[in-house]
């Protein structure tokens, strides 16, 4: 990872990276799609040390290094030190299990890899937050609502083509696992179509879902 930090490439892995991906093969035996890609992903959390980083504290470490624009371009270096701000943060109450070097490292290859597969050395602000969330430790309703707000208005609204952004690379984490077949493939736009599809519905037929949710309550209280 040196000489990919030092050229400013992405054309090999971190030798630790390279053993993690072969760990993750070797989940490809089991057999449901959904538990396989749960599975590699805690192994991938655990491995990135993500599984220790709260919301708030990767939320505050966006902040501080201006991550305000989705369509802001990182470099490596920037890339660097957003990732050695992170997990010194974590190593302050993780110190028996943060490696900070080898956690960078590890990181950042990650994200390359999923993010950067044109070899640029740069990936966006939106791809870097999507797969950092993605993977820290919080409540998936929280991270879903963390993630929209990234792509939504000011005023709470989001149109296709935000919509799509943020789609397109949340699809990119289970395509770099080998998974995206499992999740209705690369090709995002049918997701965005049935998104605004649904949403027409239901500003048309009001009645129709006030009555559905006042069976879900009464079914399911």
């Amino acid at each position: 990872m040196r000489e990919r930090l030092s050229t400013q490439t992405t054309c090999w892995d971190h030798p630790k990276m390279a053993e993690l991906y072969q760990s993750l093969a070797d989940l490809n035996n089991v057999r449901f799609s959904a538990y396989r890609t749960a599975m590699k992903l805690r192994r991938l959390q655990k491995a990135l040390c993500l599984d220790l980083l709260s919301m708030p504290a990767a939320c505050e470490i966006f902040d501080q290094h201006g991550l305000k624009q989705n369509e802001q371009l990182l470099d490596i270096s920037q890339l660097v030190t957003c990732l050695t701000s992170l997990y010194q943060r974590l190593e302050q109450n993780h110190s028996h299990l943060v490696n900070v070097p080898l956690c960078v490292d590890m990181c950042l290859n990650w994200l390359l890899n999923v993010y950067d597969t044109g070899r640029t050395g740069k990936i966006r602000s939106l791809s870097f937050k999507t797969g950092i969330i993605s993977l820290c430790k919080a409540h998936l309703e929280d991270k879903y609502r963390f993630l929209f707000r990234q792509v939504a208005s000011a005023t709470g609204f989001c149109d296709q083509r935000r919509l799509g952004l943020l789609l397109h690379d949340s699809i990119q984490i289970p395509r770099q696992l080998g998974e995206v077949a499992s999740f209705g493939g690369s090709n995002i736009e049918p997701s965005v179509r049935s998104c605004f599809q649904f949403v027409r519905f239901v500003r048309v037929e009001k009645k129709i879902v006030g009555c559905a949710t006042s069976f879900d309550r009464e079914a399911f209280p």
